[in-house]
């Protein structure tokens, strides 16, 4: 084998998840090559629809153009506010109501079980069911129920799911995390009250393990809010700089790699 196979974790993190089609705009530019990825909630979403073949282009176009509005379903408050059909409907449309098996990339998108408190990964079946669960906020997102269980964000059991991707067949692994840092941030509503708890859980987790991927990128999307979805254009080019400061990482590591094989 005279390349390795290189593997892709996208992390959770809400609108700061949109820094992860920065990573991938410069990835493509330097022809690395991926072949597989694994996604949590914002990173499911952005990993499938990548992984459909669109252009990267086309999909920051379309980040740009994207509003609340586009989810925001109210439903009678009883396991969530937002019902999730109408962002199910949308992943359905852009993703041609696929499997997940059909992708051009290999995804295996992570959702968590509050029954078992399990992570539950999906690597076949409907991308948008799979995006759906892994994508449902807790408190926010009705949760998904399957086969006796109760599906919600991927996030609140793993983050950036680095082991999963390694198990896919990576060799080499970069993680992207969008997490939070401890900056001040504006707190009006209850959907910033739930996601600045989820923040501050997941810090905990990240600080307590090692996420393990050989190249970690962190785009600093601290200044923006998880929760609103205003300023797609700078977080995508934060995301697109970081990942411009990591490639001389990147490409030793590869290096290294190939010495090795």
């Amino acid at each position: 084998m005279d390349k390795p196979k290189i593997g892709l974790a996208l992390g959770s993190g809400g609108a700061r998840g949109f820094a992860h089609l920065g990573v991938l705009k410069i990835l493509e530019e330097n022809n690395i090559q991926i072949d597989y990825i694994a996604g949590s909630s914002m990173g499911a979403l952005v990993a499938s629809f990548y992984s459909m073949g669109h252009n990267i282009n086309h999909l920051i176009k379309l980040s740009l153009a994207f509003k609340r509005k586009f989810y925001m379903d109210f439903t009678v408050p009883k396991m969530g506010f937002i019902s999730g059909n109408r962002i199910k409907e949308f992943i359905k449309l852009f993703t041609h109501g696929k499997n997940l098996e059909d992708l051009k990339i290999p995804v295996a998108v992570i959702a968590t079980d509050l029954v078992k408190g399990e992570e539950v990964i999906f690597i076949s079946g409907s991308i948008a069911d799979a995006v759906r669960a892994s994508i449902s906020i807790p408190g926010i997102f009705v949760p998904v129920k399957e086969n006796g269980k109760i599906l919600v964000d991927g996030g609140v059991i793993d983050r950036v799911p680095v082991s999963i991707v390694r198990k896919m067949g990576a060799d080499i692994v970069i993680g992207v995390d969008v997490t939070f840092s401890k900056k001040e941030t504006e707190i009006t509503n209850i959907y910033d009250v739930i996601m600045k708890s989820i923040d501050i859980l997941h810090m905990e987790a990240i600080n307590n393990k090692q996420l393990g991927s050989d190249i970690l990128i962190q785009p600093d999307v601290s200044q923006y809010s998880s929760t609103a979805f205003t300023n797609t254009g700078e977080i995508i080019k934060i995301g697109e700089e970081e990942t411009t400061k990591k490639m001389p990482e990147i490409m030793k590591v590869l290096e290294q790699w190939k010495e090795r094989n």
